[in-house]
């Protein structure tokens, strides 16, 4: 079956996190990679690229038709300016397509540096409607990520109210942070470690306890009550496409290139497969490459709106990846012990 009317398709933007990470988002379909250098960025503890490294890598990148976006997305500090704006001529001078920015000081300063260097406002500046989209405009953001706890619905709602005046992008795949458009400080409060300044501890993948008038409650396997599923877009994805988003962004600086491969190729494929006029339906097939590529369980996020028994059923901290193939080498170690019948096993 096809889809009537011809579709604008989206921007695939893959994260990485390292070389390997870049070359497998390339060989695997993305317009475009997100990428970290050694500082003022929100993963700190991905590989990462250095400044040094941005002439030969975006040399890669533009000879391959994908463009590349520096995650200059921490808050910095009044003391860390001079260095900040060293960081930024750097990126402008070396040909990078875009900074993505939560700090609306560093907005203007690379305003001030350049009047035209494309900038992309962070998911975690928080934008989840109409206003917020104009005040980043008014900034001087050329594309918005927009909150991902915004709903399909909520997303149509903002392009038709500003007009499409300025591009959205919204995350399709990947890890869910259980604050609010990743604005976390459970992260500094109980480990010292700011989420903000890149250096999140995962607060929210421990296990915990409930307690429930004085007593604690049997929580059974939902130890994980704070840990999100993780996003998988894919079930949602014609409708995403059809609000006419600008692009469309996987998670994922801290996974591995197989992650950024896999997810990579089973999105292009479908994105190709929409636009081209198909209806898409998800196989058994690309559930379980996403699944064993790295997942806490699937869900739609906030996409289809708010359930929120459905995204958080706090049985993963983890991949539940690890889990299942963990179950299944016990299952063929045992089975191999039934079947040897050697008395050393």
């Amino acid at each position: 079956m096809t889809i009537d009317r011809p579709l604008h398709s989206p921007e695939l933007l893959a994260p990485a996190g390292s070389w390997d990470c870049a070359k497998a988002a390339v060989e695997n379909g993305a317009d475009a990679i997100y990428f970290g250098l050694e500082r003022f960025n929100a993963r700190m503890r991905a590989h990462n690229f250095t400044e040094a490294d941005l002439p030969e890598l975006m040399a890669f990148l533009h000879q391959r038709g994908v463009k590349g976006y520096v995650t200059f997305n921490t808050l910095i500090f009044t003391e860390e300016l001079a260095d900040a704006e060293q960081y930024l001529r750097s990126i402008i001078a070396a040909g990078v397509d875009a900074a993505i920015v939560q700090d609306v000081g560093m907005c203007r300063l690379i305003r001030q540096l350049s009047p035209d260097f494309p900038i992309h406002g962070s998911t975690q500046m928080t934008v989840s409607n109409a206003a917020g989209v104009e005040f980043a405009r008014s900034i001087g953001c050329n594309l918005v990520v927009l909150a991902r706890e915004c709903s399909i619905a909520e997303i149509e709602k903002i392009q038709q109210k500003t007009d499409r005046a300025l591009p959205l992008e919204v995350f399709v795949h990947g890890a869910l942070c259980v604050a609010y458009s990743g604005q976390c400080l459970t992260s500094e409060s109980l480990g010292g470690r700011s989420a903000n300044r890149g250096e999140c501890a995962q607060a929210c993948r421990m296990p915990y306890d409930l307690i429930v008038d004085g007593k604690p409650l049997d929580l059974g396997d939902r130890k994980y009550l704070l840990s999100p599923q993780d996003l998988a877009g894919l079930e949602v994805l014609p409708d995403l496409i059809r609000t006419g988003v600008t692009s469309l962004k996987i998670e994922g600086r801290l996974k591995t290139p197989e992650y950024v491969a896999a997810v990579t190729r089973t999105y292009r494929d479908a994105i190709d497969h929409i636009v081209q006029g198909f209806e898409h339906q998800v196989s058994a097939a690309e559930l379980y490459t996403l699944e064993m590529a790295f997942s806490r369980g699937l869900s739609t996020g906030w996409m289809n709106g708010i359930d929120n028994q459905r995204l958080v059923h706090a049985q993963f901290g983890k991949s539940a990846a690890f889990f299942w193939v963990k179950s299944a080498k016990f299952m063929t170690d045992a089975t191999s012990k039934s079947r040897c019948g050697c008395k050393r096993h």
